[in-house]
């Protein structure tokens, strides 16, 4: 069970902020010892960030338990397949991560546990799922911080849910709300999953369509309303469709009978029963003091208690 959220609730997309922190922190970043942990701070400048300027209730870092579930694999092969760095026979594989973030990882999950930041991963689900069903239940607004375009079919402006995408290092956030989706994609946030999956997505090894773009499958969900009508459009001659596009849909019926469970995030998660609540003071001090003299993270750590705090 979930405590029910009821102020502004703010979900982390955690591994894909690690990733853009990385890549935007200088690995000239060390601890004490020369290990780099640019990801970590870079990570707890941006959480600072974040709560100064959006002031949410609660906040959740969310979790990759499992990168590259099963059922979706088994539904699509390709899916994610690019990324595997070794195979577990027992699950889940490894994914190609770069060598010097790859440490950083668990010294990112010990310090938001000493701070008191709730951190949720679920067996058998991405982190995607684990927001959709924390958007699925909150019942106040919803900010979902992602570099992750995915995560887009969540708008819903009725409900108050919006993603910020880092477009920028993680300095500049585009607030995506549904006249951004419209204007950028054509579509709102219901309609882009059946946009994804239509155009596929190499980075996540999703074929899509052969010879339907971006700006074409907007066309068609104009047109037809979602991707049941568009294939319902298929089956009836008198529907506006190109003999190529009909043909190349009608070719693509099994592929399309499962992308939509794979591209749709699960919004039925088991979800613990953690405190939400954005935490003012540390949970474990003694565990932070330690965590900041290990890894020399003073300067990031001071910064966001004192955020905290206020």
């Amino acid at each position: 069970m979930m405590r029910c959220v009821t102020g502004r609730l703010m979900l982390l997309d955690t591994a894909s902020l690690y990733f853009r922190a990385y890549f935007g922190v200088p690995e000239s970043v060390k601890a004490p010892d020369g290990t780099p942990v640019n990801a970590v701070r870079g990570l707890l400048d941006f959480i600072d960030r974040l709560v100064k300027d959006h002031r949410p209730d609660a906040l959740v870092a969310c979790m990759d338990a499992d990168w590259r579930p099963a059922w979706r694999v088994e539904l699509i092969p390709s899916y994610k397949a690019h990324r595997v760095a070794a195979e577990v026979p027992a699950g889940p594989d490894e994914e190609e991560v770069p060598d010097t973030l790859s440490p950083q990882v668990p010294v990112i999950e010990e310090v938001l546990d000493a701070l008191g930041i709730a951190r949720v991963g679920v067996a058998g689900y991405e982190a995607d799922d684990v927001i959709g069903t924390f958007t699925a239940r909150a019942a106040g607004p919803v900010d979902i911080v992602t570099g992750d375009r995915d995560l887009y079919q969540l708008v819903d402006d009725a409900r108050g849910v919006r993603v910020l995408y880092p477009v920028k290092g993680v300095g500049t956030l585009q607030l995506t709300d549904e006249a951004v989706l419209r204007e950028k994609y054509g579509v709102d946030g219901a309609g882009y999953a059946d946009l994804a999956l239509l155009r596929g997505d190499p980075s996540d090894g999703l074929p899509g369509v052969p010879g339907i773009g971006e700006k074409t499958a907007a066309k068609l969900l104009d047109a037809f309303g979602d991707l049941a009508g568009i294939l319902a459009a298929v089956d009836d001659p008198g529907a506006k469709l190109t003999p190529s596009q009909r043909k190349r849909l009608d070719e693509a019926r099994p592929y399309l009978a499962v992308a939509p469970k794979v591209v749709r995030v699960a919004d039925d998660v088991p979800l613990p029963d953690v405190d939400t609540a954005l935490p003012h003071t540390p949970r474990d001090r003694h565990a932070l003091d330690a965590l900041t003299a290990r890894w020399g993270l003073g300067g990031s750590l001071g910064r966001l208690l004192a955020t905290l705090g206020s």
